[in-house]
């Protein structure tokens, strides 16, 4: 059974990222405070749910939260400030938009940098032990699916449908084969072969 709090008596944020190892999109984060005391037993890791646990967890957690949000940060963005701080701004970006301010802040993960004047700690596996970041890893999990199915729309020839911009085999092809989009991470290792690819056309 994954534990409600981490901090005794404080009201605490737990913050969780998705979309970190993608080679395209935004990645995602998310904020959430959950009540004191929180139990629910089917929240778990979302690595370790079906797509359609996530989906019927992600209308739970908004209904039994006290506070919940989301952050993004864009590619151009992951870009100009890699992607670990990109991966912080954005569970930054999560908490600047909570309704209720928290008092502390639990993470996933072992990098995070203090967010105003609060304290925080770093949890490795974090989403597999806490409640609040369990459930911020389904938030930013999901609504960063949503995000990256509507983008494959307009981008069929890349599977994001299926790969959500991870580096697939299939996702690696369609890179050579078309060049990248608009949406790619021009920063990162496109072919998987050790060199960045500037040279790609969008």
């Amino acid at each position: 059974m994954l534990a409600s709090h981490y901090y005794e008596g404080k009201i605490e944020a737990g913050c969780d990222e998705a979309g970190r190892g993608c080679l395209a999109g935004s990645v995602y984060a998310a904020a959430v405070i959950l009540p004191d005391g929180y139990q629910n037993d089917l929240l778990n890791d979302s690595k370790q749910l079906s797509e359609k646990k996530r989906y019927q967890l992600r209308e739970i957690i908004q209904r039994d939260a006290v506070a919940w949000a989301v952050g993004i940060v864009t590619p151009e963005e992951i870009d100009k400030i890699n992607i670990l701080n990109a991966s912080i701004l954005a569970m930054h970006r999560a908490l600047d938009q909570l309704k209720v301010r928290p008092e502390a802040v639990i993470v996933d993960g072992n990098r995070f940098k203090k967010y105003q004047d609060l304290p925080h700690t770093t949890i490795v596996k974090g989403d597999g032990k806490y409640l609040a970041i369990a459930a911020a890893s389904i938030l930013a999990k999901t609504y960063r699916d949503d995000y990256m199915n509507k983008l494959a729309e307009e981008y069929p020839q890349y599977d994001w449908l299926s790969n959500k911009g991870y580096p697939t085999k299939k996702h690696r092809e369609a890179i050579r084969q078309y060049g990248i989009s608009p949406f790619h991470r021009k920063t990162f290792n496109m072919l998987g072969d050790g060199q960045l690819s500037f040279d790609f056309q969008e």
